[in-house]
């Protein structure tokens, strides 16, 4: 039913707990595959990624390219991009499932579907970030790639698919998706906070902010990526 894409690079410290909680969704038989495209990691990521059973692909640096690619080899009718450090919600595949059931029923397959954000981490800054997405999500029907991609393959080559961007290849790819053909499933994809508690709450959401702005500008995507890096 769901081929799931994961891009890495150097993620043999987050990936282990976001392949677990797809387990249950291969058990069911939701999930009947999982890719993963290394954009060149030099840790163990490939050694945890064939233990696992995924496919292991390598693909040019980049997450657009490497999302691109994985949607490339993907062999079933849906398709879930999914970060790598990333965990979806204990049950989250029921309600993929459902939404899936529904398109398909309807007629509908051309909706794709994103979880609801949430940050792997306590206290009032996490919980004012969440409330932020969710506000944005509301507005503007804009998730980002950390909230998960479920899409139909159908719909998935109408729009384009992913382009070879470092940087912003979810906000491309929402924007051509639009909201009426965009819904958000009730759990959560819950994202690592490494880098919130790096740069500090505030400084994170503001570099965000600053190079959202600047890529709304057009500005060159490899000074936003230098500066998104730090």
């Amino acid at each position: 039913m769901v081929s799931v894409v994961i891009p890495t690079l150097d993620s043999e410290r987050e990936l282990a707990e976001t392949l677990a909680a797809l387990v249950p969704a291969v058990v069911d038989e939701v999930v009947r595959e999982v890719i993963i495209v290394d954009g060149g990691s030099t840790d163990h990521t490939e050694t945890l990624a064939n233990a696992s059973g995924a496919r292991f692909l390598k693909a040019e640096r980049g997450r657009g390219t490497q999302l691109a690619a994985g949607a490339n080899a993907a062999r079933h009718r849906w398709i879930l991009f999914l970060h790598a450090d990333t965990v979806l919600e204990e049950g989250w595949y029921r309600d993929a499932a459902t939404h899936i059931s529904e398109a398909e029923k309807y007629d509908d397959a051309k909706r794709a579907a994103a979880f609801r954000f949430a940050l792997d981490d306590s206290g009032w800054s996490p919980r004012l970030i969440e409330a932020g997405v969710a506000l944005r999500c509301w507005l503007f029907a804009m998730p980002y790639g950390d909230q998960g991609l479920l899409i139909s393959r159908p719909l998935y080559d109408d729009i384009g698919g992913y382009r070879e961007a470092p940087l912003f290849e979810d906000v491309d790819i929402i924007r051509r998706l639009g909201r009426r053909r965009l819904r958000l499933l009730k759990p959560c994809a819950v994202t690592s906070a490494a880098r919130y508690r790096q740069d500090g709450y505030l400084g994170r959401v503001l570099r965000n902010w600053w190079c959202v702005i600047l890529y709304a500008c057009g500005a060159p995507v490899e000074r936003i990526e230098r500066i998104y890096n730090g």
